[in-house]
């Protein structure tokens, strides 16, 4: 079975105006940026978009977001992004806030036919008791809130019901994958990517590289193919920006290690 397509542009062809996406990526790490740029380009508008954040300015989701492309966001970290504070506190966003670990099952269990599942996380806050906003009139007053959501004690902890996640489509970033859909992901990379492909009912994977059936090892397969549809190749060469640098300028760490030598 040949889930290969022939570039990211013909992979997401037939997503339309309104479609709902699971995208894989944390921070700016594994972002499946070529198949969003494809979708950007391509001109649909809203988009309910499922991701552990929105990208930042000018890269990621971004790209969606700048030009508005983007009706609700489901996330669980929004804060590198100055555009996404300001449509959406201006009333031109919807988001729906979530503890991250609650997001990750919330795409799994769905990717795994779980319609449901309790947890402690967010009882006792407005995760579970409701009124947290979710979009705002344009004078700042409230919208739309969360709704109240039902609690019970189990085994003596007091749970909360999250439901489940599922998307018309699934896009994700892998390091390998063969043309049957099997993937591979890179390190840190892997966070996210799995759990969004899980939950697109139809999950397009782009890849660095694309091998045939057989040529990966089964014990290193970090996603069976069963959950992707499509698969295209966007070779090594992609640019991979760094959200935040920790890391001190060379001059300044050669000077103090003579300071400490001297």
């Amino acid at each position: 079975m040949d889930k290969t397509y022939g570039s990211p542009q013909e992979a997401v062809a037939d997503i339309g105006d309104g479609a709902s996406l699971a995208v894989g990526g944390f921070g700016l790490c594994g972002n499946p940026m070529q198949l969003i740029s494809a979708l950007h380009d391509k001109g649909v508008s809203g988009l309910s978009v499922v991701s552990n954040n929105c990208g930042v300015d000018e890269w990621g989701l971004g790209i969606l977001l700048a030009d508005k492309r983007i009706a609700k966001m489901t996330s669980s970290y929004v804060g590198e992004n100055k555009e996404f504070a300001r449509q959406f506190l201006s009333g031109e966003l919807e988001v729906e806030l979530m503890p991250q670990g609650t997001l990750a099952e919330k795409l799994r269990a769905g990717g795994c036919g779980i319609p449901a599942f309790f947890t402690p996380a967010g009882v006792g806050t407005q995760v579970a008791e409701g009124g947290l906003p979710q979009k705002y009139n344009p004078d700042g007053s409230v919208a739309k809130a969360s709704a109240p959501k039902e609690t019970r004690e189990i085994n003596g902890t007091m749970v909360v019901l999250e439901e489940s996640i599922t998307t018309d489509f699934g896009l994700v970033h892998a390091l390998k994958g063969d043309t049957h859909g099997n993937l591979i992901f890179d390190r840190s990379a892997r966070n996210f990517n799995p759990l969004a492909a899980m939950a697109g009912r139809v999950t397009i994977a782009q890849v660095e590289e694309l091998v045939q059936p057989g040529e990966l090892d089964p014990d290193a397969i970090h996603l069976p193919g069963v959950y992707v549809q499509r698969i295209v190749a966007v070779g090594k060469d992609i640019e991979k920006r760094i959200e935040k640098r920790t890391v001190q300028p060379r001059e300044s760490f050669e000077a103090q290690r003579e300071k400490l030598e001297a």
